[in-house]
């Protein structure tokens, strides 16, 4: 029996009312993503610009004989309290490598020690009433005030905040990438062209296929125990070594840019590969002439991406030891390195309040990074397509 008009009306005011309640479900999750996102940066941006800047006192530096021996002779008794322990250590090396300085006296910015530079940035210190006397003396004078950190960018892990850094985590993450492209790149490009331009339709290549696929969904974590049974125990490879590092951030890229080798090869429309053998050409002239150059942007952009999520990962590197106290930079891939992100895993762990801030700059300065890699293959897609 055929429906009355009412009743098809009715059906449709339901089909619209529930149209409209997803699409405002939907807005509204948007929305909640967002509002997350915005307060995430917010607090990371609220935690960790502090940590570019750092507390400096000016000082008169005395370069003497017995300041070599006790760098605290090197500086007044009424601001010795408030300088850095760190910097006060580094005075002997630095009037070796410049002994015109001896016999001299100069006015100098020196950093302050971590608590004084917490409590001109309004947290909680560790300072009695007298130091923090001091302190706003010194202020009201224009002797100790909050500059840029230089140091934060040019100076590795310390134990004190002052003088903690991020360069020998950066040195190690750009060298354990390096050997990660080095090994995942050629090798996956290689094995995706191979398996979608050369290999036979059989079993084999369905079970090579399915074991890749489930390869990039594992935890990252199985990859760091792939890598210490292997490469450290297997292969003796030294450990907590950018090397080490790179070869276990390349077994769990290598899923990520052959899919997306694959992904991109695909895309090429056939018509192209039909008329290279059209006029002659084998077909590894047609894939490396032909092919390749036209899904060269997809394979870019998958394997920048793909290296931005192994240069985000953690618990891989932990497992094969590159989570140690490294103050200074690596001089090659062999040496005890570590990276950003456990760089980062290591100051939350510090019980210290000025290690709050340099962890939320650390994550900062990795969120950059992962934006502009991320962004940089956005533009070179684009770049490519325009081209071909």
């Amino acid at each position: 029996m055929s429906q009355s008009f009412d009743e098809i009306s009715a059906q449709l005011r339901r089909r619209h009312r529930k149209s409209a309640r997803l699409k405002w479900m939907s807005m509204g999750a948007l929305g909640l993503a967002g509002l997350f996102l915005v307060l995430f940066f917010a607090d990371m941006l609220g935690k960790g610009l502090p940590a570019f800047q750092q507390a400096q006192i000016k000082v008169e530096v005395t370069y003497s004989e017995q300041s070599q021996q006790l760098p605290l002779a090197a500086i007044d008794a009424d601001v010795r309290e408030l300088v850095s322990r760190g910097w006060l250590r580094t005075l002997p090396m630095k009037m070796r490598d410049n002994p015109e300085l001896l016999g001299t006296t100069r006015t100098e910015w020196v950093l302050a020690d971590g608590q004084v530079d917490q409590y001109l940035k309004g947290h909680y210190t560790r300072l009695d009433d007298d130091e923090k006397a001091a302190v706003d003396a010194l202020a009201e004078a224009g002797r100790a005030e909050l500059k840029f950190n230089t140091t934060f960018f040019s100076r590795g892990d310390s134990k004190m905040p002052e003088l903690a850094g991020i360069m020998s985590a950066a040195m190690g993450t750009v060298m354990t990438l390096l050997v990660t492209l080095a090994v995942a790149f050629p090798i996956g490009v290689m094995t995706a062209v191979y398996l979608e331009e050369f290999a036979p339709d059989n079993r084999a290549t369905q079970l090579i296929e399915i074991n890749i696929n489930n390869l990039a969904a594992i935890p990252s974590i199985l990859f760091g125990l792939l890598g210490l049974a292997i490469f450290i125990n297997f292969f003796g490879v030294p450990r907590s070594s950018p090397l080490v590092g790179g070869l276990t951030l390349a077994l769990m890229t290598l899923p990520v840019i052959i899919i997306a080798t694959r992904t991109a090869l695909r895309s090429v429309p056939d018509s192209i590969r039909h008329a290279a053998f059209g006029v002659g050409c084998s077909r590894w002239q047609v894939v490396r002439d032909h092919v390749l150059p036209l899904a060269l942007p997809g394979i870019m952009t998958g394997s920048i991406i793909g290296l931005a999520q192994a240069m985000g990962e953690t618990a891989p590197l932990i497992i094969v030891g590159m989570v140690a106290f490294i103050p200074d930079i690596s001089a090659s891939v062999t040496d005890a390195a570590t990276v950003l992100p456990a760089q980062i895993f290591t100051w939350a762990g510090e019980p210290d309040r000025a290690f709050v801030e340099k962890t939320a700059g650390g994550i900062l300065v990795l969120l950059s990074v992962l934006i502009t890699l991320n962004a940089t293959a956005v533009v070179l897609r684009k770049k490519f397509e325009r081209r071909w």
